[in-house]
């Protein structure tokens, strides 16, 4: 591998780590913030289960994500990856769950309006859309499935050990399934400007042969872990226990309810499905985990009692949702700008 593929490469693989500082809060915040899970358990699970998502099921919505903007060249997509990183990096130091979709959404309208390159409208409908869809789907699935629980349990007559036992387990199953989810689904924004340039050679080990595209994706995999392992918490803690009070068993619903979400916008067997069956077809697209896992607790919260609600945190975690994109589409222009005339790269 040449070095210079490597140094373009940085700025994806610490985009893979912002995503994973930021958005493990959306797969375990919940069951962390009510203290049924140890952070240090939350974070290796976690890890382990977002790199299997990413190098099995992350392919679909990477495709998509790249029909928003050919970039055809590694210094272009270095910058753009660049450019979504440090705007995720920036929100998740200061302790908001942002969205990483967001963030590379804007940083390639950015490169498009650099390269005068034409959006496709079509496809940026669909991926703005599912901003508006995502929280809402996520919401109303959350509902179903705490009224569902709940009701379950009061006619269970489950003893309270068991049922805190049987809790915990949950949350530990339902994390990996998020993680799963959140690597299949969000890989796409990590290595989805990379794979057109296609940076690596073929591998083969034995019987095996892995693609550019396989290679891009294990190795985006393994930056996202290596966030969650070593920057995650901060975000966990405001998503878990300062967004609003909820129960261990909302927290186990809301996890859920983000990884059902997650996975529809990320499973081609699903969509094989759907087609075979003669339904409509889920757009194959990376969603907001914040989004989905914001709107999962607020659902919940409203079910509760909307006092529970902490307005002045939701309001700052949808003030970062508008302001990441916009931020990450400046910075992609102005850092093309700047790596084309002082440096003298071919970005587009």
């Amino acid at each position: 591998m040449e070095p210079a593929v490597l140094i373009f490469l940085s700025s994806g693989l610490f985009l893979g780590w912002a995503l994973g500082a930021n958005d493990a809060a959306n797969v375990f915040g919940t069951a962390v913030g009510t203290r049924m899970v140890r952070w240090s358990t939350a974070a290796l699970i976690c890890s382990l289960f977002v790199v299997l998502g990413a190098a099995v099921s992350g392919a679909g919505a990477s495709t998509t994500l790249g029909k928003l903007g050919a970039i055809s060249t590694l210094a272009g997509a270095f910058m753009t990856a660049l450019a979504a990183a440090i705007s995720v990096y920036l929100m998740t130091k200061s302790g908001l769950s942002v969205s990483t979709s967001q963030a590379i959404v804007g940083a390639i309208i950015g490169w498009n309006m650099f390269a005068q390159a034409p959006t496709d409208t079509r496809i940026l409908t669909t991926i703005v859309g599912t901003w508006v869809l995502c929280p809402l789907l996520s919401a109303v699935i959350a509902v179903i499935l705490y009224k569902a629980l709940r009701l379950y349990l009061r006619h269970a007559e489950l003893h309270l050990v068991r049922t805190d036992a049987y809790l915990r387990l949950g949350l530990l199953v339902a994390g990996a399934f998020g993680a799963y989810a959140l690597g299949a689904n969000n890989i796409a924004n990590v290595v989805g400007v990379f794979i057109p340039a296609k940076p690596f050679p073929d591998l083969t080990i034995g019987q095996f042969t892995l693609s550019s595209a396989q290679q891009l994706l294990l190795l985006g995999g393994l930056a996202i872990a290596v966030g969650v392992l070593t920057y995650s918490k901060g975000v966990m803690m405001t998503v878990g226990g300062e967004l609003g009070r909820i129960s261990p068993v909302a927290a186990f619903v809301a996890v859920i309810a983000h990884s059902i979400v997650l996975f529809m916008f990320a499973s081609r067997g699903l969509e094989a499905w759907l087609i075979k069956a003669g339904l409509p077809t889920i757009p194959l697209v990376p969603v907001s985990s914040s989004q989905a896992v914001v709107g999962a607790v607020v659902g919940i919260a409203i079910l509760q009692g909307i006092s529970g609600i902490r307005w002045r945190v939701l309001g700052n975690i949808m003030l970062g949702w508008i302001a990441t994109p916009v931020l990450a589409g400046l910075i992609c222009f102005f850092g093309l700008f700047f790596l084309q005339n002082v440096f003298g790269q071919r970005v587009f």
